[in-house]
């Protein structure tokens, strides 16, 4: 028996997690900067910020697809 190489797919979602959680705070981080220094629009702030909410509701489907609710 040959082991492969594949990671399962607990271990995929967890790296997927962690990849959406970090572009998260990259986005929080350009959206704070852009704001402070005051050379963003309000149409490009407002895109960073859909796109900072589409990543916060992907990041709660994984945690849920990761650890699901038991109902007893």
């Amino acid at each position: 028996m040959t082991a492969s190489p594949q990671m399962d797919r607990t271990e995929v979602l967890r790296v997927k997690l962690e990849t959406r959680r970090q572009e998260h705070r990259d986005l929080d981080e350009a959206i704070h900067a852009l704001h402070d220094n005051g050379h963003a629009d309000a149409l490009t702030l407002q895109r960073l910020k859909r796109q900072k909410l589409a990543l916060k509701d992907e990041i709660r489907r994984l945690e849920d697809e990761i650890t699901p609710d038991i109902i007893a």
